[in-house]
């Protein structure tokens, strides 16, 4: 039996277009409100529903039974699980995949391809069919505040490879993947979280860097493309970002690219929608350019607010019940055919990691870790003690969670047998606290620190921190940029300079095992970082293994 829109009542037409999130690691109140009373389509997950993996897998089936009371199809549960720094689940038995930028200094397609089918056959076996990813936001503006390392690298043909790659890896395993963000965030200095950014390039621009990546995604038959909250005017004059207008969505997406699948809004909640129309008409908005699927992400009266308005909008004549049908069918559409898929495919056990997957990251994190820079300070010496200058982030940002990661590159050069010392510190410094890593620093002849930028740019007491330990003599100074390769453009002067893209547990023992000239370093910038050190660039050619 076909699932349609015309077995459905109005209120569940619109139900099945929003997407929801609530608070709590079992169903309470708020999501039984959400799927019974309001019948949406889907539920989105966030860090705060997770505990344990055991428990995730059941508030995903509990969550499905209290939808087969009210729907005769099951909800879309759908996660940001991009890897790298951006992970929801990093718990015990889960694999960290890495990140985009990772994998794309690494440069291989049947890496992003392998990576994707072990995120998806994780995710489906805690109940998870769609995943908020891969980014195919081509990053080309080294002051990009969200999203950076999320980015494959700078170069269009690169970020289509991979990107198409990984959404083949996921939706071969049962997985929806979620292109985003469309038209493209990559050249932007805003972020969409908490104002309105735009990018002002002409169509042919666009159409050679930002929209080549989703064009060859549409080819490959992606499920879904994710909105991005920007304005792009060589499209949409009004200035109306792209989730709201009807020429990016309906007439660029739909009928001049030829998309068939499921067009998911970014966030409503964020404040590029949120602080300038409301969430309400914000959604009325979206479903008008174009959207399938409405994303509210925290807040049940703006969730509930937001699903009325659209009921309105439609008994109202302002929304046309011709283009509720057409969403609400082809969500329907997706979701029938994710339920034969998962029926068809082998369930992977909760929180096992197979032995053969933990070497098979390992060895992709070798092939990413990038040596960019060193003036003879590298391999590190056995015999002679390191300081290891450890950020934690302390604060949470809008993309990543504020908390501590539990494995240190201490930790990993302690594996290779070295005396490491972590001195943490938090990624903003004072004065004062940039000086008491300095003396806690000073006596050691090696020392390595870990930068760390989740904005735009180095914060400036990591930079106080760098030059002053610079200025110690006979002392080996290494800098590992655990996220941003951007970070070097604010310490020119530093004699060292390794990119690991992340601080994931693989990428600290890969890029330990290039300190210790036990692994070579084979990964290529997947951006440029200045004219010294363009795209693809690898200092490498001078590196030593042990």
């Amino acid at each position: 039996m076909k699932w349609t829109a015309a077995d459905l009542s109005l209120e569940q037409k619109v139900g099945q277009m929003f997407i929801c999130g609530f608070n709590a690691l079992t169903p309470n109140e708020h999501a039984s409100i959400l799927i019974e009373q309001f019948q949406v389509g889907g539920i989105c997950y966030f860090r705060r529903n997770v505990k344990t993996l055991p428990q995730l897998a059941e508030l995903s089936a509990s969550l499905q039974q209290l939808a087969s009371g009210s729907q005769p199809f099951p909800l879309l549960i759908s996660i940001d699980q991009e890897g790298g720094m951006v992970a929801r689940i990093d718990h015990e038995g889960i694999s960290r995949i890495p990140g985009n930028m990772a994998l794309g200094a690494a440069g291989s397609a049947e890496d992003a391809y392998r990576v994707a089918q072990i995120g998806a056959r994780e995710l489906r076996s805690l109940g998870v069919n769609m995943n908020f990813a891969p980014c195919l936001d081509v990053n080309n503006n080294p002051r990009n505040p969200v999203i950076g390392v999320r980015s494959f690298g700078e170069d269009p043909r690169a970020v289509a490879e991979l990107g198409t790659a990984a959404i083949k890896g996921y939706q071969e395993e049962g997985v929806s993947a979620t292109a985003k963000h469309f038209p493209g965030h990559g050249d932007t200095s805003v972020d969409s979280h908490l104002g309105r950014a735009s990018v002002p390039h002409d169509l042919e621009r666009l159409r050679s860097v930002e929209l080549f990546p989703f064009a060859q995604a549409i080819k490959d038959g992606v499920d879904a493309i994710m909105t991005a909250h920007v304005s792009f005017p060589a499209i949409e004059p009004s200035d109306l970002p792209a989730t709201l207008s009807r020429a990016v969505l309906t007439g660029l997406l739909r009928e001049e690219m030829g998309f068939e699948g499921l067009i998911v809004t970014d966030c409503l909640e964020m404040h590029a929608i949120s602080k300038e129309y409301g969430i309400p008409e914000g959604a009325i908005r979206a479903i008008e350019a174009g959207a399938d699927c409405v994303l509210v992400s925290h807040t049940l009266s703006e969730q509930t607010a937001a699903i009325t308005a659209v009921i309105e909008a439609v008994r109202g004549g302002r929304l046309p019940v011709e283009l509720i049908d057409k969403a609400v069918d082809r969500i329907l559409t997706l979701k029938q055919r994710n339920a034969k898929l998962a029926d068809e495919l082998p369930v992977h056990p909760i929180g096992e990691v197979a032995e053969e997957t933990k070497q098979l990251l390992a060895q992709i994190a070798g092939r990413g870790i990038t040596l960019v820079k060193d003036e003879g300070q590298l391999p590190l010496r056995p015999e002679q003690a390191v300081a290891v200058i450890w950020p934690e982030l302390l604060q949470a940002t809008q993309v990543d969670e504020a908390w501590s990661k539990s494995y240190t590159l201490g930790d990993a050069l302690r594996s290779y047998g070295l005396q490491a010392d972590d001195l943490r510190v938090g990624t903003d410094m004072s004065d004062e606290e940039v000086e008491q890593a300095v003396q806690a620093a000073e006596g050691y002849k090696q020392i390595v620190v870990a930068t760390y930028t989740s904005e735009s740019r180095l914060p400036e007491g990591q930079q106080k921190l760098v030059s002053k330990l610079s200025e110690l003599e006979d002392v080996t100074l290494v800098i590992v940029a655990t996220r941003n390769p951007y970070d070097i453009n604010d310490l020119p002067a530093v004699p060292a300079y390794l990119c690991s893209y992340e601080n994931t547990p693989y990428y600290m023992n890969a890029a330990a095992g290039v300190l210790v000239g036990k692994i070579r370093p084979e990964g290529k910038l997947p951006v440029g970082i200045s004219k010294t050190y363009p795209l693809g660039w690898t200092g490498n050619q001078d590196y030593v293994n042990n």
